[in-house]
């Protein structure tokens, strides 16, 4: 993988730590321009990391930061994002929306508003924030939307258990199937990522499984090494894709999957809603 993000303008949702702050690290070792978007200004007592600690991060790493608190739910708390990311980089090339609610409840135990924030924010906030991004990526060289969500594989072993998260995810995979067309001629790419285990994210540590499940995951590294092979290239060359971590970076030249192991010797947990047809590169769960 060959190629550099230098000089370009990534704008991030939920970029405060996790997935979205290791996809802004690695473009920021290029010396990219990272938009740390997302609502953490103040340290939570149960989640690591703010806008402002990302946005130091980022600038050790050897790029520039520009931490705003947005709100993916508010309208206008998208628009002006875009607006102050423009003025302060110059443009937007990189849209990722990875900002998510979850929430793994049967149907008798979701409550309505735990669904309609599971909603606002995965699908709307993914829809919302591409439709603000359009006039700044239409003006970028090889612009790129990026979904932290799943292939569309519709499976009732996937809806069953979770129905509200899962409709909530697959809106955002919606988002790309259409946008992708919706774009082709404008030369945006429209793809989504993801992971093929369960990533060490607060949201496993809380949410899923513990110490026992983030022994058994990968490192959020995995998805940012995806997410930059990714941006690497033309734009006009790869749209409308549900790309699996491990398969997209073996098909990329990646063949140690052992660096982004949490804990080596561990069998790795399977994510949700990776289709069974999806077979994982030689070795890469080994």
């Amino acid at each position: 993988m060959t190629g550099t993000l230098a000089k370009k303008t990534l704008f991030i949702t939920g970029a405060s730590r996790g997935i979205g702050l290791a996809i802004g690290l690695r473009a920021a070792r290029d010396g990219a321009n990272v938009v740390i978007a997302a609502k953490t200004e103040t340290p939570h007592p149960k989640l690591e990391g703010t806008i402002h600690t990302a946005a130091a991060a980022i600038e050790a790493a050897g790029g520039r930061a520009l931490p705003l608190v947005v709100d993916v739910r508010d309208e206008d708390s998208v628009r002006q994002a875009f607006a102050r990311a423009a003025e302060t980089f110059g443009g937007v090339d990189i849209v990722v929306n990875n900002a998510s609610a979850i929430s793994l409840t049967p149907t008798k135990q979701t409550e309505m508003k735990r669904f309609d924030l599971m909603h606002q924010i995965n699908t709307r906030g993914t829809y919302m924030v591409s439709k603000y991004a359009l006039p700044y990526l239409e003006k970028a060289d090889n612009p790129h939307i990026l979904m932290l969500s799943p292939p569309l594989d519709m499976a009732e072993k996937w809806f069953s258990p979770h129905l509200a998260y899962t409709m909530a995810k697959f809106g955002m995979s919606l988002c790309v199937l259409g946008l992708a067309g919706e774009l082709r001629r404008s030369g945006i790419a429209v793809n989504a990522l993801w992971p093929r285990t369960t990533i060490a994210t607060a949201a496993v540590n809380n949410l899923l499984g513990g110490e026992a499940l983030m022994r058994a995951s990968r490192t959020p590294e995995i998805i940012a090494d995806a997410a930059h092979a990714l941006f690497l290239k033309p734009a006009r060359e790869i749209t409308g894709q549900f790309l699996i971590d491990d398969t997209f970076l073996s098909q990329n030249g990646v063949t140690d999957f052992s660096q982004y192991r949490v804990t080596a010797g561990v069998p790795l947990a399977p994510d949700f809603f990776v289709p069974d047809a999806s077979t994982p590169p030689p070795h890469a769960l080994d």
